[in-house]
């Protein structure tokens, strides 16, 4: 099912220079003369401008940033739509979409996506506010409601409604009243313009505080389900009291942040923030992961809170599934502060892993830069500083870190699963891990708009420079020996988790394999029934190099070390979901739900596909466009 690379390219050659404008609207400066197959043949002063053919033939652009205005009333959006673009079409009442194919039954329920939408404004002024960054798009929330059909009619079938909703107005008002974002964001490029004086008094701006309008807030990467311990701010209906409703009590917004957003589970409407401090209140920290890590059996949630400084304080919690209270189970000071986007579970153990994505000047350069990847020190992997830094911490006994691991040098935005392995040492455990890393940094500068959309003259020249480090390889680690009670062995720490030991009384990770890029994932799942427990499938997004973006939908089988692969030429696949069969005896019987882009037509759908052999079962048509989507 691979596409002919080859073709592409040879289609590529035969095509003429084009003369192509910057990424700024048209504007005159840095126009460039860009063969189709991407060579630049140098930069040029011209007025006029036009389009490229995709990368590959492979478009994207509609789902990563470009724009289409919609005519929306004051009523409805509730801000002034006259002077600025529509960044992406809603659907705040719920449509339903054409369904082909066959949808199962069991795959009924509420399918939530979040992930950045749009990124241009019209001011006040007349100018046009870009963001730079796709990780900063401003936020739409989408809902598929899945019913199942009928039992008493023999000749219903699956039917999907879609409703979508933007969850950053307000925020989009500031900008266009002022022309600034007020806001830390992930990697918005300072103005060379702005002035020493507001970067000073941006730095010392007050704390985060909870009493803010939600839709000011721009905290959407990851979407959490009823996560216990957090308040909701939200009036049950009378049809949730009586015991009727699809279960969704709360719902909540979530980024590497402190921060959640909570927004309502049928209209998508912002409710509320909130802070970590609000959990335990020595949660004091700025930064954690926006994907938490929840137990399947008693739905405890587990996360760190980052405070950066000179010695930065890690502090790992639990929120009770059980009672919704918080209790911090490790706090970690021999580490340096790095953005962690997320981290692992077993049945007994929490793992922070901190890899080479460490904060600069001890995190005072987020406060300068205000963005994340500005603030990132670059990653040598020949820094024995960069080592990666694995602490195991016990779940249940108080007994804090348990054991400290460490190993080579990589970035990881994406953690898979971790589990437990009976060890060659009597009264000991193996940890297995699997996750997707990086040798570098530069995956974060991929994001751009300007590397990433698939008309861009800059993509061409990135990814011929940047291309093959920016794209990951699947990971299996095993920390070795870790004792499952008792006393702790040489090399541990105990509950003052004071790590700042020699190197020479840490334990070694081992990488156990390594998958090649085209044959590993990102965004990756596995069924939902094997977390914390050995599996074989990992799925996920594929990148292949065939795209700016990605290029297909991949299942990793860890035994054979192959992968299936779902890919049609200019469909540009989410983050797939994974849905057990219910009457299923395998690890792979079910469905994978991914929200696809077609470049070609523009339009999204929702694909089903068979999670065993990776065809297409059935799908359902979007009635708009939707952007690229990051999370479920």
């Amino acid at each position: 099912m691979a596409p002919n690379n080859s073709r592409c390219a040879d289609a590529n050659r035969n095509a003429p220079l084009i003369n192509i404008g910057d990424d700024d609207g048209g504007k005159s400066n840095g126009d460039v003369l860009v063969n189709i197959d991407g060579s630049v043949d140098g930069l040029v002063e011209a007025r006029s401008f036009g389009r490229v053919r995709p990368y590959n033939g492979w478009p994207n652009d509609i789902g990563v940033g470009l724009f289409h205005t919609y005519p929306r009333s004051k009523e409805i959006l509730g801000i002034n739509l006259k002077r600025q673009f529509d960044v992406v079409h809603e659907e705040r009442i719920p449509v339903e979409l054409r369904v082909t194919g066959y949808i199962p039954a069991y795959a009924a329920g509420t399918l939530y996506r979040t992930g950045p939408g749009g990124r241009e404004i019209m001011t006040e002024k007349g100018t046009i506010w870009s963001l730079n960054h796709w990780f900063d798009g401003f936020t739409q929330v989408h809902r598929f409601q899945i019913l199942e059909p009928d039992p008493a009619d023999h000749l219903a079938t699956t039917r999907i409604f879609y409703n979508s909703r933007r969850g950053t107005d307000g925020l989009i008002e500031e900008i266009r009243r002022t022309g600034k974002n007020p806001s830390f964001s992930f990697g918005q490029k300072r103005d060379p313009c702005e002035s020493y004086f507001w970067k000073i008094m941006t730095m010392f701006q007050g704390k985060p505080t909870d009493t803010v309008p939600p839709d000011t807030r721009n905290t959407g990467v990851t979407i959490s389900v009823n996560p216990p311990g957090f308040p909701s701010r939200r009036q049950a209906s009378e049809k949730e009291i009586q015991g009727h409703s699809s279960g969704i009590r709360s719902l909540w917004n979530k980024t590497d942040s402190a921060m959640l957003k909570e927004i309502h589970p049928e209209t998508l409407e912002p409710i509320g923030v909130t802070l970590q401090h609000r959990l335990h209140p020595d949660l004091q920290g700025a930064f954690s992961a926006a994907h938490a890590k929840s137990d399947p059996v008693t739905g405890d949630l587990f996360n760190y809170n980052l405070k950066l400084g000179k010695n930065a304080i890690y502090k790992i919690f639990r929120c009770s599934g059980a009672t919704g209270e918080t209790d911090i189970i490790a706090t970690i000071t021999g580490a340096p502060g790095a953005y962690l986007h997320s981290l692992f579970l077993t049945e007994n153990f929490v793992i922070l892993c901190v890899w080479g994505s460490h904060y600069a000047n001890y995190g005072l350069k987020v406060l300068w830069e205000r963005n994340i990847v500005d603030a990132i020190a670059d990653l040598d992997p020949r820094d024995p500083k960069k080592r990666s830094k694995w602490f195991v911490i016990d779940r249940y006994h108080g007994r804090g870190v348990v054991a400290a691991f460490e190993g080579d040098s990589f970035f990881c935005f994406h953690t898979v699963n971790a589990y437990e392995e009976r060890s060659k040492e009597d009264g000991k455990v193996d940890i297995i891990l699997d996750l997707t890393v990086y040798e570098n940094m530069d995956v974060l500068k991929r994001f751009y708009f300007e590397n990433i959309r698939s008309s861009s003259p800059r993509a061409r020249v990135f990814f011929s420079e940047k291309g093959d480090t920016t794209r990951g390889n699947l990971n299996r680690w095993r920390l070795p020996g870790v004792n499952t009670d008792g006393p702790l062995r040489p090399g541990t720490a105990g509950s003052t988790n004071d790590h700042s030991c020699p190197a020479s009384s840490w334990l070694k990770a081992v990488l156990e394999w390594e998958a090649p890029k085209d044959e590993s994932v990102e965004l990756p799942t596995i069924n939902p029934k094997f977390i914390t427990r050995a599996h074989r499938y990992i799925y996920g997004v594929a990148d292949r190099g065939f795209s700016t973006f990605v290029d297909g939908l991949h299942k990793y089988d860890t035994e054979t070390r192959t992968a299936l692969t779902w890919e049609f030429h200019g469909q540009n696949p989410g983050e797939p979901i994974f849905v057990p069969d219910p009457r299923g005896k395998e690890e792979d019987d079910g469905v994978l739900l991914s929200v696809v882009l077609d470049g070609h037509t523009g339009r999204s759908y929702l694909l089903v596909l068979n999670a065993k052999d990776m065809l297409e079962v059935g799908r359902a048509e979007a009635v708009s466009i939707q952007p690229q989507i990051c999370s479920s």
